[in-house]
């Protein structure tokens, strides 16, 4: 399509090495394509499915433990453009059924960051400005919008955050309506303490 059209074309939620290498392949033929991943796909594989827990009932679905790490190579290698939260929220009764009946996705929104410090900053895959560009400057240059930088003239949103502070996924904690998160119980890196939004403060913890 981008290249019969002459099209952008924006791949969303990359799950596998194979879409990685098709990626990586048009942009080396110049085609005006860009790519995104989730925080699910680069941290947890299909072993994660085993034990039948409908919070890993995600789509695409989770992969290999290789694909894992082929998505994590992309986003190293700036093959992926964005770390998107495929933020998909369900009701307890949409979840609490057997897992062939349970509806697919998890809520993203309030683990994205804190899983990206957890899986690619901590272990040296990306480093701040990298992960500043994925979650933030390149998404907002995708869809044609002055955001994501910290430029003179850009509108002040601005989030500060305690990076080696670590928290407890637990249900309690989620503000979401929904709980339905895959990391639940799991231990993350970096806290949000602070939130600005158009020059005001939102949120602070």
């Amino acid at each position: 399509l981008a290249r019969k059209a002459n099209a952008r074309v924006h791949i969303a939620h990359l799950s596998c090495g194979e879409s990685v290498e098709l990626v990586a392949s048009a942009k080396k033929k110049g085609l005006k394509v860009t790519a995104e991943t989730a925080p699910h796909y680069f941290s947890l594989n299909e072993e994660a499915v085993l034990g039948f827990d409908t919070n890993m009932k995600i789509n695409p679905p989770l992969r290999s433990k290789n694909d894992m790490i082929s998505i994590r190579q992309g986003l190293k290698e700036g093959v992926i453009d964005v770390i998107a939260s495929d933020h998909a929220p369900h009701t307890e009764c949409e979840k609490a059924i057997e897992f062939e009946r349970a509806e697919f996705g998890v809520i993203g929104l309030e683990t994205e960051l804190s899983a990206a410090i957890t899986e690619l900053i901590k272990p040296g895959l990306l480093s701040w400005p990298e992960l500043v560009n994925r979650m933030a400057y390149k998404p907002a240059k995708i869809l044609g919008i002055n955001k994501g930088t910290l430029s003179i003239g850009a509108q002040a949103d601005i989030i500060v955050i305690s990076e080696q502070k670590e928290w407890v996924v637990q249900k309690e904690s989620l503000i979401s309506k929904s709980k339905n998160s895959c990391f639940l119980n799991k231990k993350l890196k970096g806290i949000v303490e602070c939130t600005i939004f158009k020059g005001k403060i939102v949120y602070k913890k």
